[in-house]
């Protein structure tokens, strides 16, 4: 893990804590609603002509408007929006996809395998994720990171070219393919409840424990041999493989051999780490967002 992506991710840590850190606002107490003294009943109405007068009980039992039938519709249908059909419309920070996020969904049922297909490519092509991997190639290319690809236009094309398909590939393999052949959730189920270090571990314990379509608990294969398989795809395929010749002294392409399982190693442990911390990140940034928007918890 570069130390830069690694600054950067931190920053996002960073920010979940501070939110969560933050106590919810205060409630009226029982005892203060409690001290108000009754309103008085309203005196009955007279009937009119040709209309009889209505009892309590009978105008308790009258039906309730059009208008505040569709009123309470509309609250129990925003109270899970993003949840009915099994996803979320939701983004991290406003920006980045965040579509296999649930916050507070309970039982929800299984996706297909279509499903799963489905929103993992709308994820991966979304136009915010064209931004996202032009500014991971910016800081690569400002670096001289793998110098094989070399600089200018050029060099910046194959970098961003790179970065997609490793995103692309990845997010592929942990959220569709594996999940539909496995028979597992890729969604991630936030906690919400608990203290900073509570949520913290179970975040942290999703990279292992995934829900499966029938609901039980189990090891997350997805996850684990998914990004092992995409590691192994990047490194011995379209990524450059430069090292320091001792005895020339210039940056020389590594051959066939140095692609190793041990290089493949290192990346898959970069990857599995990257998708560690956005799974803490993904579990406070509903507190992130009501802190945003000043609402309360």
């Amino acid at each position: 893990m570069k130390i830069n992506h690694f600054f950067l991710v931190c920053v996002l840590v960073a920010a979940a804590f501070c939110a969560a850190q933050t106590a919810p606002a205060a409630r009226n107490s029982d005892a203060n609603q409690s001290a108000q003294p009754p309103e008085p009943p309203p005196p009955p109405a007279k009937a009119s002509t040709g209309q009889s007068a209505q009892t309590p009980e009978q105008t308790q039992t009258q039906p309730k408007s059009k208008d505040s039938a569709k009123g309470a519709t509309n609250d129990a249908s925003g109270a899970s929006a993003g949840t009915s059909a099994g996803t979320s419309k939701d983004r991290l920070f406003y920006a980045l996809p965040n579509f296999l996020t649930l916050e507070g969904a309970g039982d929800v049922k299984p996706l297909t395998a279509g499903e799963k297909f489905k929103v993992v490519t709308r994820a991966s092509f979304d136009p915010v994720q064209a931004v996202w991997y032009g500014f991971l190639s910016g800081i690569s290319q400002a670096e001289d990171s793998e110098p094989g690809y070399g600089q200018g236009a050029e060099g910046y094309g194959k970098r961003y070219g790179a970065y997609a398909a490793d995103g692309t590939i990845e997010n592929f393999f942990v959220g569709a393919i594996f999940p539909s052949m496995l028979h597992q959730d890729p969604r991630y189920f936030q906690s919400g409840k608990g203290s900073f270090l509570h949520r913290t571990g179970y975040s942290v314990s999703r990279i292992f424990v995934t829900r499966t379509d029938s609901g039980n608990s189990q090891f997350n294969y997805s996850e684990i041999v998914g990004s092992a398989l995409a590691s192994a795809i990047s490194t011995y395929s379209y990524h450059p493989h430069t090292g320091y010749h001792p005895k020339q002294g210039v940056m020389v392409e590594y051959t066939a051999s140095d692609r190793t399982l041990k290089n493949t190693a290192s990346v898959w442990g970069s990857q599995v780490g990257y998708d560690t911390i956005t799974l803490v990140v993904k579990e406070f940034w509903p507190d992130i967002r009501r802190k945003l928007k000043k609402q309360p918890h």
